[in-house]
């Protein structure tokens, strides 16, 4: 693949439209037309232990015992530093492909702008990339405080908040599940709840042995939103898509970290299919407290300056910003990005590792255009750790924004994009 983010080509990988093949080339006469200028990239972090100890509600809730992590809870994994290495590896073979660095590149502070979340999954994911993006470059992984704590700029906290607030944001979460609101968001994936209580073993857990009453929150449909001034969105403890997040979280990172998949399905013979399900589970509980539109315009408003702020940057060359799944979830609503589902992954909306990719070019009539994709590494990959290059490329899906329209060449104008974060702004500064 020649020059990889081309949402130009209409191609199919595997028989499913939008995503890009790894024999796709952006053709000669695309690279005469188009000057790759610039690339802003906002990261989901690698792969890291699960958020919960075997002591928490998660490890009651099983007889089984959870992988043996090779770091700290909530830190990336050794895995997760060498899948990270490999992408930057594969960005810096991109980018030299474009013309845009040579080969071992010893960038300035107005080329390279790399900035983490100061937790330390972000930090060193941050660190592992830059390593392999460019090893002799010198890059400096920007952070505002020691490791760990949360930077404003990616705490997706909500700064404004009123009753007018949050009376707009439940009819939001609520339009997600029908006219049973938040219950028909949880009806609607009961099935995936009954895979994760087999799969777990509940019946046989310590949770149940003791006659828990936590026990109870499994059947218990309706949720309970928090929104409060300068926290994040959240559940409160005590109903089922609370309380299996977190087993949906660590079922995922044990599926990628662990080579063996029985193992890793604690002895049961699952499908691919069936840990779409049991990640669609931390999906919802994403899209439910992130996507509605005046919390994502609330959360993603740091982001969405900072990114913008990028974009305009006369001088700058490659920005890589490093968060969470939250922090991609909560820009992508806000900059209005149609509805999508990746395939080749579990996780259909925002990948472990994976980064959208705002590409700017400059075109033969002197005018700025625009792309936008979403990168990640698939399954297989993953779990496979496959070395990326130009011929075996991570997942590249083209992202689209709502109302925008693409030229022939299937690219955006600048301008309208720029408009696009605007809005952002703006919808941000109508929030009552």
């Amino acid at each position: 693949m020649k020059n990889l983010f081309s949402s130009v080509i209409a191609l199919m990988l595997l028989g499913v439209p939008g995503v890009i093949s790894a024999q796709a080339q952006r053709s000669k006469e695309f690279k005469d037309k188009y000057q790759l200028k610039e690339a802003v990239v906002l990261s989901r972090h690698n792969i890291r232990s699960p958020l919960s100890d075997s002591k928490s509600v998660l490890g009651r809730m099983t007889p089984h015992k959870w992988t043996e992590w090779s770091a700290g809870k909530s830190e990336l994994t050794s895995r997760g530093g060498v899948l990270e290495t490999m992408m930057g590896q594969y960005f810096r073979k991109w980018l030299v492909d474009a013309g845009m660095f040579p080969e071992n590149y010893v960038p300035t502070a107005d080329d390279i702008n790399v900035i983490a979340n100061s937790m330390q999954r972000c930090i060193a994911t941050a660190q592992y990339f830059s390593s392999g993006f460019m090893p002799v470059g010198g890059i400096k992984v920007n952070h505002r405080y020691t490791p760990s704590k949360m930077d404003p700029l990616f705490n997706p906290q909500l700064t404004k908040v009123s009753p007018e607030f949050v009376k707009e944001a439940m009819a939001q979460i609520n339009a997600m599940g029908g006219k049973k609101g938040i219950v028909g968001i949880n009806e609607a994936i009961a099935p995936d709840y009954a895979l994760m209580t087999e799969v777990l073993d509940v019946k046989d857990s310590p949770m149940a042995k003791s006659g828990d009453p936590k026990l109870k929150a499994l059947d218990n449909y309706n949720t309970e939103i928090v929104l409060e001034k300068w926290a994040e969105p959240s559940m409160k403890s005590g109903s089922a898509l609370k309380e299996l997040n977190s087993a949906s979280d660590a079922f995922i990172l044990q599926y990628y970290e662990e080579p063996d998949s029985m193992k890793a399905a604690f002895g049961h013979n699952l499908t691919r299919e069936d840990w779409a399900k049991l990640a669609h589970v931390k999906d919802t509980y994403q899209d439910v407290l992130f996507t509605a539109p005046i919390v994502a315009a609330n959360v993603a408003n740091p982001l969405i300056k900072y990114m913008y702020d990028e974009l305009r940057s006369p001088d700058r060359k490659f920005t890589f910003l490093v968060g969470h799944d939250s922090n991609l979830s909560s820009v992508a609503t806000a900059l209005g990005i149609e509805e999508y589902e990746l395939p080749e992954a579990i996780e259909k909306k925002t990948p472990i590792g994976s980064k959208i990719v705002i590409e700017k070019f400059v075109g033969p009539d002197g005018e700025e255009y625009a792309d936008i994709n979403i990168v990640y590494q698939s399954v297989d990959q993953l779990r496979d750790m496959e070395l990326l290059d130009l011929n075996n490329p991570p997942q590249i899906y083209p992202l689209s924004f709502k109302g925008l329209s693409k030229n022939a060449d299937g690219l955006y104008k600048m301008s309208d994009v720029a408009s696009r974060f605007e809005q952002a702004l703006k919808a941000y500064e109508a929030i009552p």
